[in-house]
């Protein structure tokens, strides 16, 4: 495995602060931000300079009951090649349920959510990991993500599912420290045991971030400086194994271009006293090898079974639906919280005149808006949806007396709403006023 080194999370708002900083070896990018045919000046004149770029995608699903997507792979491929990436990485998630395999409406979480650690489950993901192998011309890293909670009747700690999927698939890992941290405050899961049972040999690089406490609940928010604790995970990793690669992560709260020299240098810091450690002493790495499930060739009764549970997992996360049985109510509250105040904060990225037109009611107006209509796009659509359901709500008797600007999210809704912008030239704006008054007889 190429060996890559230090490198951090490139994001548009420190794009120049990465450019100046020293030590950077590669970033990462998130796949679906950059177009092919329009990478950014940033990105070419760090890959001018040797620094290498990978493409890191959030939305592809592989968890997911269905086979992926043939588009979103395509699209995956495209960035590899555009960026001239050695890999390229994705998750261990599922982001949509439903459609015919479960007989229900599809939804969109907006977010990654877990999968159960179940023999179903692996066989769905692994022969998911093939198809996408099979599609990318570089080769796929795959990351174990956060969770805020548990699925019940679980047949696998996380080692043992990962160094099962690597087994049977011959995918490299993503390993992420910070997420092992979170994972072991919300569900009591031990870091140490998780990376004593890994295939070390198939980690392809390691990620790194900060998060913040709330209520009991440790939220991987990638917007606050890294913890003591998930610097000493990945020292206990680097005291295993030299990881081909470490990368901060920052996607939010950005600091100054200083503190996030001192944590990368506290990254490297932690990185070495596991190499001291692993150098001075035979630390022994242990696989899960013993437990492998192997191959159960199940096919689509798996994927349908897995297809229900999660459709009834992310209805009620998104949709209000009763939470399955044996979920922990109170940690699905919080998750499903957590999923309409993402949506509210990505619309706002994504369409940022909304928060401007509704001013300080933005937020309260959206998660109103969340709690009675799931996604069933992306956030481009879910903010188009935003604004259409505000139109068609603007005549009810709960929406006389509130303040919203209708004329301006009507221009709005109009200008992006049809398959290309509305053209802004006096005849052809002379001409739809016309056709307005006109319908209007």
């Amino acid at each position: 495995m190429e060996r890559l080194g230090t490198g951090i999370g490139w994001r548009p708002e420190i794009a120049g602060d990465v450019e100046r900083m020293p030590g950077i070896d590669w970033v990462e990018v998130v796949a679906e931000n950059v177009c092919p045919g329009h990478v950014p000046e940033s990105l070419l004149r760090l890959r001018a300079r040797g620094v290498t770029v990978v493409p890191h995608g959030v939305a592809l699903g592989l968890g997911g009951a269905e086979r992926p997507d043939a588009g979103r792979l395509e699209a995956l491929a495209e960035r590899a090649t555009a960026l001239r990436s050695p890999l390229v990485t994705e998750h261990i998630a599922f982001v949509r349920a439903g459609g015919p395999l479960s007989a229900s409406p599809r939804l969109e979480a907006g977010h990654l959510l877990p999968v159960p650690r179940t023999r179903d489950a692996l066989d769905v993901l692994c022969e998911n990991v093939r198809i996408a192998q099979d599609a990318l011309p570089v080769p796929l890293a795959v990351e174990n993500i956060a969770a805020l909670f548990s699925w019940p009747g679980e047949e696998m700690s996380e080692g043992q599912f990962l160094y099962d999927l690597a087994d049977r698939t011959g995918v490299r890992l993503l390993i992420d420290v910070a997420n092992l941290h979170t994972n072991h405050v919300n569900r009591g899961e031990d870091p140490a045991k998780a990376l004593a049972e890994l295939p070390l040999e198939a980690i392809a690089y390691v990620h790194v971030a900060g998060g913040v406490e709330r209520g009991g609940v440790w939220h991987d928010s990638h917007a606050h400086p890294v913890p003591r604790p998930v610097l000493d995970i990945l020292t206990d990793l680097a005291s295993r194994v030299s990881p081909p690669g470490v990368l901060l992560e920052r996607d939010e709260n950005f600091p100054e271009p200083g503190e996030l020299e001192r944590e990368l240098t506290a990254i490297r810091e932690a990185v070495e006293k596991g190499a001291t450690a692993r150098s001075t002493a035979q630390v022994k790495s242990s696989g899960a090898g013993s437990g492998s499930v192997g191959e159960s060739g199940s096919g689509e009764p798996a994927r349908q079974r897995v297809a229900l549970a999660q459709a009834a997992v992310l209805s009620s996360l998104v949709a209000g639906t009763p939470v399955p049985e044996g979920f922990d109510r109170v940690r699905m509250a919080v998750q499903a919280r957590a999923l309409a105040a993402k949506r509210a904060d990505v619309v706002a990225k994504v369409a940022p005149e909304l928060p401007v037109m509704l001013g300080e009611r933005y937020r309260e107006v959206f998660l109103a808006h969340a709690q009675k209509r799931p996604m069933t796009g992306g956030y481009r659509q879910d903010a188009l949806d935003f604004v259409e359901q505000l139109l068609l709500s603007s005549g009810r008797r709960e929406r006389q007396d509130e303040q919203v600007p209708l004329r301006e999210l009507r221009e709005w809704w109009l200008e992006r709403s049809g398959p290309v912008p509305r053209s802004r030239r006096p005849a052809v704006r002379l001409a739809r006023a016309t056709r307005r008054v006109l319908l209007r007889r």
